[in-house]
């Protein structure tokens, strides 16, 4: 598919810059440079647990232009995993606690999405360093039985540092759930931005249409851009 078809704003949803990640090897210029090479038009900004100081948010912006919609974003780490957040400018008290994430976001018209949230669940030796059984529960039994599916408004199904069972058995729980979708590469550098994006119907302006229309489930979670074989991510008669 020609990602300039689509009339809505193709976003990256999970991004890692070295403006606010230890881990991350990511240029805001070869951000820029390789979101427009590849036909993304849009940017969420997700740092871990804190956000660029503003002077450097502004800049960045303009650098953008009328191209490329930036948006401001973080990823929270919580007793129950870690939570993207579409639309919060700062780091809140007590937020390590999922439960007073979902009471911040609502009070600021925030949105969360459950980040990667069955990543390396499928490897047996992840669970017996932690003297646990492995993971064997079915989607369904997933989507009722883990509490941080009740704590979020979204469920990240594609994220490019998943296997793509890890993403497939996040989307069916989606789906269960009838939860909105979000998909990003969670790039630490210019390798694999736009393996997973989040379309939206309509084109980004700001903050509150683009929360609106995440917590109105009007995304659809695309693959492939970064490798010119954009499409719908969806399970498959092989997966």
């Amino acid at each position: 598919m020609d990602p300039s078809s689509l009339p809505g704003t193709i976003l990256d949803a999970h991004l890692h810059t070295v403006r606010g990640a230890a881990d991350s090897a990511l240029q805001p210029d070869d951000l820029l440079t390789e979101a427009r090479r590849i036909g993304l038009t849009g940017l969420n900004i997700s740092e871990h647990d804190r956000v660029w100081e503003r002077y450097d948010w502004n800049a960045f912006g303009e650098q953008c232009g009328p191209d490329i919609y930036l948006n401001q974003g973080m990823e929270v780490s919580t007793d129950l995993g870690h939570i993207i957040v579409f639309g919060i400018d700062q780091y809140y008290p007590r937020i390590r606690s999922a439960e007073r994430l979902r009471e911040v976001c609502d009070e600021i018209g925030a949105f969360m999405s459950v980040a990667h949230a069955f990543r390396h669940f499928f490897d047996p030796v992840t669970f017996r360093r932690k003297g646990e059984e492995p993971f064997a529960m079915t989607p369904e039994e997933a989507a009722e039985k883990m509490h941080v599916f009740q704590v979020v408004h979204g469920i990240e199904v594609g994220n490019g540092g998943n296997t793509r069972r890890e993403n497939i058995f996040a989307l069916e729980v989606a789906q269960i759930l009838g939860k909105p979708v979000t998909g990003g590469s969670d790039a630490h550098s210019t390798s694999g931005i736009g393996t997973y994006t989040t379309v939206f119907p309509e084109r980004l302006t700001c903050r509150e249409q683009t929360v609106q229309l995440l917590h109105d489930g009007a995304t659809v979670c695309y693959e492939g851009l970064n490798i010119g074989e954009f499409r719908p991510f969806e399970k498959c008669a092989d997966d």
